[in-house]
């Protein structure tokens, strides 16, 4: 059972990288916002609870002070019966009903920003101050006494001292404690203000403290003891020390024992205080505990400005450094990312150039032939400041020079193939054109038709044997030595094509066209064409004609080959147009597509297009586009007049006027029992160029006898057909030795009464022409034919 593996899923670095610094990133901006909510945080509310109690103190301040005042001296002037003056009373009414409405002011915005118990205590207070003038007219309607308006003052004082107390405590500020510590010291001073109105009050009322009264001052003595106590506890040491030094005063002192007396007399007697001392005493007292309270509330005040400042500074410089961190680790971050991936992308396009550009550059170069030097072609991948990617660009520099110095190898390695295709098929041309040689001089000895027809079919065979040799030299590189300096006919061309194919016999030639194929592409159209029509004798059935077909059309000539063999599957001739079109190089695996190579290289060569199609007929039809400049129109053939016969070794065909029915050209197939005839390049196919009957079928002359013709000879024709000259395409420098063989072979030609090879040769196709036509037309025979009774 095939394991299944997921596949691999490849991301960006920038993501790894994104993913690796996310969780520490994260993790400082977390850090970073806790910090700088906390400081920030206590920063401001320092900042507003300094607001608010300025705000607050400036409003309530006047009250404060006023409102303990008025209860005083209501309290005395109950005392006395109303009959002690009412002037300051009525004037300190007047300074509370002034403040209170700049208190409510101070209070009533407050609601909206305290807790429920804060709120709660405020609440209360707000309404206190609205029982303000409720309490005045119970005193002055007398329903009020003394004690119970003593105390209805001192609950208002309460709850004014209750809500600072609630206050500071919902700010949470940075010195609540402190501040609670600043409220009860200003608290012990309302005690002792209460029990110095409680005493003036006895004395006035002949020195006996009633036990109401009694339980009042036990209950200010007692709290204002006890509030100073904790004040001192909770106040830092500079705060702490105003308390400390006027609590150990002796002013202090005297009043701590005047409290001590009163605290430890009878109810039935006189309080044991000299009124003048007490006076005196408590006056002090009470001004310098409002002294120092006063220093530590304005040390108190510059200490929470001081703090707050500091607060801020620091909410300022974690949220600045903080966030000035996070900027930098971004920073880095991106800089890191961008880094990396800038070192890899250089490193990728440096190996993506080497795989794109150099590496296939270096591979054209040796296919030219070039030399290539390794080093210069396998340049050092870019490098890196980091460790790992300089190490990769490394590998890569390796395998870069490993890859060219293998590919100079590789190609060295084909040069050596092909240099062995260009050897082995030089020497096979060789060969074979010394072979064509002695055919031609056996051909010229020979008169017997059935001998002549058997050279023939070797002079086909070596022709092919001829074209195969020049296919290896194409596959490696070089050019073959055949060539025409002059246009010749499409038909002609064609023809040539034909005649290099072994089933010969099968093919139809089927064109109306006057057109020339340019002498410099003639050699390698008529090869091209030739692997082709072999290509669809073999795949299709022995009984099938092949159907050649060329006509202009408007960028040149099309050449279509058509089969009726099985044909191709769509994905095997996409494969085969797909290397047609792209002219691969000759891979030694694919042998056996050996002509697809060659056309492909020919195709290449002069631009021509070649493509296979599905036949009508369900064979394959293989088109080719022979464009302007390889062609030659008809109407420009004069520009291209053909030099004289056999100039150069170079073949010249005429242009010859139609053959067949409906002015189509056509090779008929040869009639049963007779040799088959030989197409090619350089034997024409019109009747006027043929020799008349009664002519071909006499014995040549003694005086027509004609010799064998140098390459240089001009005018070597017979019958006004040219006369094929061995060996007249070699290269110059071969023609040497070849003229020796040509002459050896002329010496050993016979001299008297022979007809020559190509007389015999046109003498069969005239034959075979006219068996066909009778068979075809169904035409009695020719005047003056074999047969007809002429002599």
């Amino acid at each position: 059972m095939a394991l299944f593996r997921r596949p691999v899923r490849s991301r960006p670095i920038q993501f790894f990288l994104i993913s690796m610094f996310a969780v520490p990133l994260v993790s400082l901006v977390a850090l970073w916002i806790f910090a700088a909510s906390i400081t920030v945080s206590s920063a401001i509310s320092n900042q507003n609870y300094n607001a608010t109690t300025r705000s607050i103190n400036a409003g309530i301040q006047a009250l404060a002070i006023g409102l303990p005042q008025e209860r005083a001296e209501t309290y005395l002037w109950l005392v006395t019966d109303k009959k002690s003056p009412e002037t300051s009373l009525l004037a300190t009414r007047k300074v509370v009903d002034r403040e209170t409405p700049a208190a409510r002011a101070a209070l009533q915005p407050q609601l909206a920003q305290l807790s429920a118990s804060p709120r709660q205590a405020l609440s209360t207070l707000l309404t206190d101050l609205g029982q303000i003038g409720q309490i005045r007219a119970a005193i002055d309607a007398g329903t009020m006494g003394p004690s119970a308006a003593f105390q209805a003052y001192t609950a208002i004082i309460d709850d004014q001292f209750l809500y600072f107390d609630a206050s500071i405590q919902d700010k949470s500020a940075e010195l609540a404690d402190v501040s609670i510590g600043a409220v009860d010291g200003d608290y012990s001073l309302e005690m002792a203000s209460r029990e110095v109105a409680l005493v003036d009050g006895v004395l006035i009322d002949r020195g006996v403290m009633s036990p109401p009264v009694r339980q009042l001052f036990v209950a200010s003595a007692t709290s204002r003891q006890l509030l100073l106590n904790a004040a001192v506890a909770t106040l830092t040491p500079s705060l702490r020390i105003a308390y400390t030094s006027f609590d150990n005063s002796p002013l202090s002192q005297q009043f701590g024992a005047m409290e001590s007396q009163l605290l430890a007399s009878t109810d039935s007697g006189p309080i044991p205080v000299n009124p003048r001392s007490w006076q005196s005493v408590s006056t002090g007292y009470l001004a310098g505990l409002q002294a120092a309270l006063t220093r530590d509330g304005n040390l108190l005040a510059s200490q929470s400005a001081s703090l707050t400042d500091r607060l801020m500074t620091e909410a300022i410089l974690v949220g600045g450094v903080g966030l000035a961190a996070v900027a930098g680790s971004v920073f880095l971050l991106v800089w890191f990312g961008r880094k990396v991936k800038g070192d890899l992308g250089r490193l990728h396009g440096s190996v993506r150039g080497m795989a794109e550009e150099r590496l296939p550059r270096v591979v054209q170069r040796l296919r030219q032939g070039d030399d290539v030097d390794v080093a210069a072609e396998s340049p050092a991948p870019a490098t890196s400041t980091i460790r790992e990617v300089s190490q990769i660009a490394e590998s890569f520099g390796t395998v870069q020079e490993a890859a060219v110095a293998a590919a100079v190898d590789q190609a060295g390695l084909r040069k050596g193939v092909n240099q062995v295709f260009l050897n082995i098929s030089m020497r096979n041309q060789s060969l074979l054109h010394r072979q064509l040689a002695l055919m031609d001089s056996m051909e010229r000895r020979t008169s017997e038709p059935e001998a002549l027809a058997d050279l023939f079919r070797l002079d086909h065979l070596t022709t092919r044997m001829r074209r195969h040799a020049e296919g290896l030299i194409i596959l490696s590189g070089a050019t073959p030595g055949r060539g025409w300096r002059d246009p010749v006919p499409v038909v002609d061309v064609l023809r040539a094509a034909i005649a290099e194919v072994e089933d010969y016999v099968r093919v139809d030639v089927v064109s109306e066209s006057r057109d020339l194929v340019i002498g410099s592409a003639v050699s390698d159209v008529i090869h091209l064409v030739a692997e082709l029509i072999e290509n669809a004798t073999v795949f299709s059935p022995p009984n099938t004609r092949i159907e050649v077909k060329a006509d202009r059309v408007g960028t040149g000539m099309v050449v279509e080959i058509e089969d009726r063999g099985l044909g191709l599957t769509a994905e095997e001739r996409a494969d085969i147009n797909r290397r047609l079109a792209s002219s691969p190089e000759f891979d030694l695996a694919n042998s056996e597509q050996l002509g697809l190579f060659v056309v492909g290289r020919l195709a290449a060569r002069h631009g021509i297009k070649v493509a296979l199609r599905e036949s009508m007929y369900g064979g394959t039809t293989a088109i080719l586009l022979l464009p302007f400049g390889v062609i030659v129109r008809e109407e420009d053939a004069g520009l291209h007049e053909p030099a004289p016969n056999g100039e150069r070794g170079q073949p010249v065909v005429s242009e010859l006027p139609a053959l067949g029915l409906a002015g189509r050209h056509r090779l008929l197939p040869p009639a049963p029992g007779t040799a088959p005839s030989l197409p090619a390049a350089s034997a024409p196919w019109g009747p006027e160029a043929m020799t008349p009957w009664p002519q071909a079928f006499q014995p040549s002359p003694p005086s027509e006898e004609l010799p064998l013709l140098p390459p240089s000879s001009p005018g070597s024709n017979h019958l006004g057909m040219p006369i094929r000259v061995p060996q007249a395409n070699l290269a110059p420098q071969l023609r040497a030795s070849d003229r020796q063989a040509q002459q050896a072979a002329a010496r050993e030609a016979p001299q008297a009464g022979a007809r020559p090879p190509e007389a015999t040769r046109d003498m069969l196709i005239l034959m075979q022409q006219g068996w066909q036509r009778g068979r075809v037309d169904d035409l009695d025979d020719p005047e003056g034919a074999p047969g007809n009774g002429a002599e």
